[in-house]
Formats: structure tokens, C-alpha cells, sequence
């Protein structure tokens, strides 16, 4: 097989096989802890600018197909892998992990010691990295790594957008032969800003009653309000929360208009919204088996997260109540602001992929909007 190299901005470097396409691609070197929805890992749109490390060593095993995506396309950059499995065992797909990164143009590596990646990233943080399968020079690639930018102070959230709002009425596709679920009651119009939403997102909005029109991320205050909205949803998306242009602003002029909702970037933009801060992790979170405690009830929930950015607690004391914290590291992980009838979680409650734990949000946020 064709061999590949990764070389990261800290001098560390990695030979290994060749997976999906040939080239060379950089980007922000991080690890996933799922097991398994390496498909809806790559299509989600947090991923823009990333190489995503899955830490579990078997990929592969259940190949692609197009149910699984949670975007038209990949956002990742590149992907690293201990194994690729070269046939796939599951009736719904449709090719393998390797064609499907061939087929996207997304320039990936295995056969390296993931444990030893994880562990430096863990170690010495996230940082930049070239994976290249033609220049194999490591003094090379490293230099290339050190010369592209970091994840700060980028606004990926405009880019990834949507150009134009749409009407997204679809609930929950019936994929795995479940028994058929009555067409959902559709009493709430939702305005959804797109920061780099999932389409997970969308589906479980529809199914606890709402017909959502998905807006660009740069739409103001006043215009959503004009929809008369029964509520406000503001979704997940990459980069730098600070870095996007005037999303802060617009959200701190529909606080207390309509109940909002907010998910990761869209958590973290709610609390700049009331003056809070935001920081870059060493590392981030990324994985499906993340520990929160809901302060409000005590109970554990296990989530599906993706981030590299947290709010900084103390900036939002007096302004909103800390709900939840990770059980890891004690960051905050969701917000609650009950005069403004908005709430937030840093986490993903659609987990897609992960536990089913935390969909009891997209309930709760039916729920305000009917006034319960």
C-alpha cells in the first residue's frame, strides 16, 4: 500500500499506510473516543478545518452509505486511523470507508499508533498537522504544519453556513425498520441559525412538533423576529465562538423575546450574548461517553461531544445559571437563563452518534415554547 506520513507543528511525526485519497491535506490535529459513526463524525460541520483521530482502533467495519451523513458532504479535513477494515459487514452500506473518502477527496492515514497519538494530544494539546501521501520529507511537513493557522480567532461558523434559509419539515427517517411513528404535529415555527448544524438536529426538532426555517448565520434580530418564532434555536458549528461576526449581538436582541435553545457553538454564543467569555481547550471534548452532572436534578447523563472551545464559568456568574458540568474536568457544559426563557448545553443531545441520554432537551424546549 501507498505510504503516508503525518507530521505535527510540535515536531512529532507518524508513518503509516495511505487511506482515501492521495495528496496532502492540513488541518487541526484532534481525537474522537466514539467506537463506531465515523460517517456522521466526518459530515459534521464542527469538523471544518480538523484531522480527526479515531481512537478506537477498528474502522471501517460498517462501511458508508448515505442514511448516515449528517451533512450533503465531509467537513473534516483528514482522518487517522489504527485500521481501516478493507470489506464492510452491514446491510446498509453502500461502499467502503476507504472508497468513501476517495470518492470525497479526503486524504487519510492508518496503520500508525493511535494510543501514542491520543496520548500526545492529550499530553501537549491540539495542534496543527500535515498528512501528506506524496511529499515525505518529515522536516518538511512539520514546517508546513508550524506555518498554518490555529483554530482562534476563525469565524468557520459564516463559512459553513447556509446561503439561504429553507423550510425543513422531515422528522426522524425510519432507517432501521422501527415500527412506523405517527407524522408529528407540527404547532411550533422554530427559526434555526445555522452555524454548521446537523441534520440530526433538524429531524428531532420536526418530531417534538416544530416546522423549522433554517437561516444564515448572519441574520439579524430583527428579521427573525419579524417570523414571529415561537422560539429560537441556535445550532452547533466549528471554530472560534468569538470570531463570529455579530452573532453575539443579534442573540443578545432576541434574549428574552422567544424561548431559545442552544447547542455547542450556539451554547457558547448564548453565553457571549449576556457578556460572558469563551476560551480554547487544551484538547477539547470529542467522543460519545462524556460524563454530565445536572446540577438541577443530580442525575449523570453519558453525551455525545464535540468542541474545542468552553465557556469560562466565572464570566457568566450573576448573568445565568451554570445547569451542568462535566464529570472529567468540571467545565461547564449547559446554561439556564430562566427570565429570558432560554437554555443551553454544551453538549450534543441528538448524539449522533452516542447515547440517547440527553434528547429529553429537544422535549423540554417544546415544552417552554408551549408556555409549560
Amino acid at each position: 500500500m501507498k505510504r503516508a506520513v503525518l507530521a505535527l507543528a510540535d515536531g512529532t511525526t507518524f508513518e503509516g499506510r495511505a487511506l482515501g485519497a492521495s495528496g496532502e491535506t492540513v488541518g487541526e490535529v484532534v481525537f474522537n473516543t466514539s467506537m463506531t459513526g465515523y460517517q456522521e463524525i466526518l459530515t459534521d460541520p464542527s469538523y471544518v478545518g480538523q484531522i480527526v483521530t479515531m481512537a478506537y482502533p477498528e474502522m471501517g467495519n460498517v462501511g458508508a452509505n448515505p442514511g448516515d451523513q449528517e451533512s450533503v458532504k465531509p467537513h473534516a479535513v483528514g482522518m487517522v486511523v489504527r485500521n481501516s477494515s478493507e470489506q464492510h459487514s452491514n446491510w446498509r452500506a453502500q461502499e467502503t470507508l476507504d472508497v468513501y473518502l476517495k470518492r470525497h477527496g479526503i486524504v487519510g492515514i492508518e496503520g500508525i499508533d493511535t494510543r501514542r497519538l491520543v496520548r500526545h494530544v492529550r499530553t501537549h494539546g491540539a495542534q496543527m498537522g500535515v498528512i501528506s501521501t506524496e511529499d515525505h520529507s518529515p522536516t518538511a511537513l512539520v514546517e508546513r504544519a508550524r506555518a498554518a493557522r490555529g483554530m482562534e480567532g476563525l469565524d468557520l461558523a459564516t463559512g459553513v453556513s447556509t446561503q439561504e434559509s429553507y423550510l425543513f419539515t422531515t422528522p426522524t427517517p425510519n432507517l432501521l425498520g422501527e415500527v412506523p411513528r405517527p407524522a408529528p404535529e407540527l404547532r411550533f415555527d422554530v427559526v434555526a441559525y445555522d452555524y454548521g448544524l446537523k441534520r440530526s438536529m433538524l429531524h428531532f426538532l420536526v418530531d417534538v412538533g416544530c416546522r423549522v426555517k433554517v437561516v444564515p448565520a448572519g441574520t439579524s434580530a430583527e428579521a427573525v423576529l419579524a417570523e414571529k418564532p415561537h422560539g429560537i434555536f441556535l445550532a452547533n458549528g466549528p471554530g472560534d465562538p468569538a470570531a463570529v461576526k455579530g452573532a453575539d449581538k443579534v442573540v443578545a436582541g432576541l434574549l428574552g423575546k422567544v424561548p431559545v435553545f442552544g447547542i455547542c457553538l450556539g451554547h457558547q454564543i448564548l453565553a457571549l450574548a449576556l457578556g460572558g467569555r469563551t476560551y480554547k481547550m487544551k484538547f477539547g471534548h470529542r467522543g460519545a461517553n462524556q460524563p454530565v452532572k445536572d446540577l438541577t436534578t443530580g442525575k449523570v447523563e453519558i453525551t455525545s461531544q464535540n468542541h474545542g472551545f468552553a465557556v469560562d464559568d466565572a464570566s457568566v456568574k450573576g448573568k445565568a445559571v451554570v445547569s451542568h458540568i462535566n464529570l472529567n474536568d468540571g467545565t461547564v457544559e449547559g446554561l439556564s437563563i430562566p427570565d429570558a426563557r432560554a437554555f443551553s448545553v454544551q453538549y450534543h443531545p441528538e448524539a449522533s452518534p452516542g447515547p440517547h441520554d440527553a434528547r429529553y432537551l429537544f422535549s423540554r424546549f417544546a415544552k417552554l415554547m408551549a408556555g409549560e
